[in-house]
């Protein structure tokens, strides 16, 4: 019963990091790619893309990739129920955007291996909050 206990505490601090540290240089990054026009990186990275700018990839970084995931992270510290929803859907979000962005630019960085990583972290750890485990029974995040 204690194993449970502290192993729930894990994940669930595990799965607040994971959303924090991914929502943060989501939303900075966006915003330098808006402020800079692409922070140096090449437009032929945007060749084959439907984009003409890097505004809209900028936008999408900020509010779809950084915003799913903060709101995930302020839902978890408050202990919302609808937390472990908006956290699978923001890890799902990451999932997306790092394949979209590799295939995209026809390459990758470690960067993005991190951040597939984390976005796939993300999702076990919501799958084991929720019970699909079955080492782990689901409880609800308020008592």
């Amino acid at each position: 019963m204690i194993w449970d206990v502290r192993l729930r505490a894990t994940i669930f601090w595990s799965l607040l990091v994971v959303s924090g540290f991914n929502a943060l240089p989501a939303i900075g990054g966006g915003i330098a790619i808006l402020v800079t026009d692409g922070l140096g990186m090449p437009a032929a990275f945007l060749a084959i893309s439907p984009f003409t700018s890097f505004m809209w990839p900028a936008l999408i970084l900020i509010i779809v990739v950084g915003g799913l995931r903060a709101l995930a992270a302020g839902l978890l510290v408050m202990r919302r129920e609808s937390a472990l929803l908006w956290s699978a859907v923001a890890g799902l979000g990451m999932l997306i955007w790092i394949f979209t962005e590799t295939t995209l630019i026809r390459g990758s960085s470690w960067l993005q291996v991190l951040y597939f990583a984390t976005g796939s972290a993300q999702l076990v750890c919501v799958l084991a909050m929720l019970g699909i485990a079955g080492w782990l029974p689901r409880v609800p995040l308020r008592r």
